[in-house]
């Protein structure tokens, strides 16, 4: 069976993130693309680099033109997403690769977004592990609506989980430093942006807990076992184009050792396709992940400071937000969960 598809927002990089992974994908058909100043331009005026899908014409981003397709795939500015969902048919798949349907709770949303809150949907990451057993795949699978996490999310998600459900790290005084390429901030102009302003120099941004994905890691972790979550993150914009590198840190439990802490790993991540611990000793780059659904985790303990340490490299445009979004649609529609997604990174 084939899926009809509309991807709103296919002039972004998310939006043409995704339109990279379904031109690959062998169930989806993508019907129509749609944007908002660039309506009338063909697809290959925005994005040259997909070549297949070159001659479709980008239409307004309406309720109307996404009406009538399987599947539609939400790449959206915060606000934006909600405001369509409502107007969308319950048969349709829908996934929000945006904010507006990740949070569930609204005084948190409120906080770091503001505006109108549209309500939580199923969480589409299928990695994420449930406090009492098993993942959040489970809970996506015939789901209609979808939220994609944060990328920044993605990342601590996946580097602390483990060893919070596990209880081999504390819950409280987690930090999270991380790199950040600069797509994560999207396709617009900005000064702080231009390569002037960014080659040559790293910088830090949205410090001190006012970064919006603050509330959705506590969320998760919170899902994952963790009683009074708190957590320091602080992202770090760097001179490369995607990529995540995030290094997380939480206080040992009392009685855990490294052999505990590794185990607790390996256990949650032995099966999973696109999430890969490496050996004990490695550690790795964000250029090994780079056009992979994939997530890479090195892991250590640092017994004279009494932390666990854990560095995940990914690519924000794929795992981060492309890849799980495809990744759950396919969950969800009962294919193969790895269909049209790749552990393969592009070297050199």
């Amino acid at each position: 069976m084939t899926y009809s598809v509309a991807v709103a927002g296919a002039s972004g990089y998310a939006g043409g993130e995704v339109l990279r992974l379904l031109a690959a994908h062998p169930e989806f058909d993508v019907t129509t693309v749609t944007a908002f100043s660039n309506v009338g331009q063909k697809l290959s005026s925005v994005q040259p680099h997909l070549r297949s899908l070159a001659d479709l014409l980008l239409v307004d981003t309406t309720p109307q033109n996404l009406a009538g397709h399987d599947i539609v795939f939400l790449a959206l500015p915060h606000g934006k997403s909600g405001e369509l969902t409502t107007q969308l048919d319950g048969v349709t798949l829908v996934v929000d690769c945006g904010a507006d349907h990740r949070l569930t709770d609204e005084a948190a949303w409120t906080r770091f977004y503001g505006g109108e809150y549209f309500g939580a949907w199923p969480y589409g990451l299928p990695e994420l592990l449930l406090a009492g057993g098993g993942t959040q795949r489970q809970n996506l699978v015939g789901a209609k609506r979808i939220a994609v996490p944060g990328c920044n999310v993605t990342a601590i998600t996946l580097g602390l989980a483990p060893g919070i459900r596990a209880g081999v790290i504390e819950a409280d005084d987690l930090v999270a430093i991380l790199a950040v390429g600069t797509s994560g901030a999207g396709k617009a102009v900005k000064p702080e942006l231009i390569a002037s302003e960014i080659l040559g120099s790293a910088s830090a941004y949205a410090v001190g807990g006012t970064h919006r994905h603050t509330p959705e890691i506590i969320q998760n972790l919170t899902v994952a076992g963790g009683a009074e979550v708190t957590v320091s993150f602080t992202p770090m914009l760097v001179p490369m184009s995607r990529g995540i590198l995030a290094t997380s840190t939480a206080k040992l439990a009392e009685g855990a050792t490294a052999a505990s802490v590794r185990a607790a790993f390996e256990d949650a991540y032995a099966d999973e396709p696109f999430v890969h611990l490496l050996p004990a000793g490695e550690f790795p780059r964000t250029a090994d992940t780079v056009g992979a659904n994939t997530a890479l985790i090195g892991l250590a303990v640092d017994e004279a400071a009494g932390r666990v340490v854990t560095i995940t490299a990914l690519d924000n445009l794929v795992k981060g937000t492309a890849g799980a979004a495809i990744q759950s649609a396919n969950i969800a529609l009962g294919l193969p969960e790895t269909l049209g997604l790749t552990t393969n990174g592009v070297a050199p």
